[in-house]
């Protein structure tokens, strides 16, 4: 083979390995973002709110969120997605100073309805545990109600929702009644080697009080593969461009997510 043509066919293996590692790259990414993705998972990811409208205090929440899924069975046709999350939170004490400890444990339990297809969606029944360790770190109140997604997943990221609704039925007698209900957009776009640009505020709404934020964010992470694992690292800044009430006006979220057997 002439020198001409052998510096042809390697420029073109080039090009073809890299853009196999670039769709690689980017499907490790998107496996790694969907909250609909079959895999088991553990994230470990944090809010740490700098700044509340009309207060001079500071929150955090250091959340452990397990995903485990379960497939088809003989009482269950279709694939599952069992998610919890567990919160360490730091909220201000009425007695000066801050508190920290374990806030309110959530579960939800997604049952996915149309798997394989581009277009993804789930619902299922979500529970909220009591189990704040203090007063200021939780509602004092068993909650329950459902939760929704739907995702459309391409070569250029990924594009969808996660709604929640839940509603107290029991707990503390003296503790208000807790009605919320939460949307988070996402929207993920894919770049090369893994990295990629996200945008997912959680817009809160207190139905039983009338309190509300809509948190608008850009931040960017990576991807990466080690062994049979992804690894997702990610800083996402977010902003409150709508509010009313004593809620966060910057926040900044970040975290690592493992995706195991891919």
């Amino acid at each position: 083979m002439k020198p001409s043509r052998r510096c042809l066919v390697a420029g073109g293996l080039m090009v073809g390995m890299a853009a196999a590692q670039a769709q690689t790259s980017a499907e490790d990414a998107n496996k790694s973002n969907n909250p609909l993705n079959l895999a088991a998972s553990f994230n470990v990811q944090n809010y740490y709110t700098p700044s509340l409208f009309g207060t001079n205090t500071h929150t955090n929440d250091f959340l452990l969120r397990p995903t485990v899924p379960l497939g088809p069975n003989g009482i269950v046709p279709v694939p599952q997605i069992l998610r919890g999350t567990i919160p360490i939170s730091t909220r201000p004490d009425p007695n000066g100073g801050y508190k920290t400890g374990l806030g309110d444990i959530n579960l939800f339990d997604i049952f996915l309805l149309n798997p394989g297809s581009d277009v993804q969606f789930g619902v299922g029944p979500l529970v909220t545990i009591p189990t704040a360790t203090d007063k200021s770190l939780g509602t004092g109140k068993w909650q329950a109600g459902l939760a929704a997604v739907g995702i459309h997943a391409s070569k250029a990221g990924l594009l969808g929702a996660l709604v929640q609704w839940q509603h107290s039925f029991a707990g503390q007698g003296d503790r208000p009644t807790v009605q919320t209900l939460t949307g988070q957009p996402f929207l993920i776009f894919n770049l090369p080697e893994g990295w990629y640009l996200r945008s997912t505020g959680i817009w809160t709404f207190d139905l039983q009080h009338g309190s509300y934020y809509i948190p608008v964010g850009l931040g960017a992470g990576k991807a990466w593969k080690m062994g049979t694992t992804i690894v997702n690292a990610f800083i996402e800044p977010q902003y409150s461009v709508a509010h009313s009430g004593n809620v966060p006006k910057w926040q900044i979220f970040a975290g690592v997510n493992f995706t195991f057997g891919h």
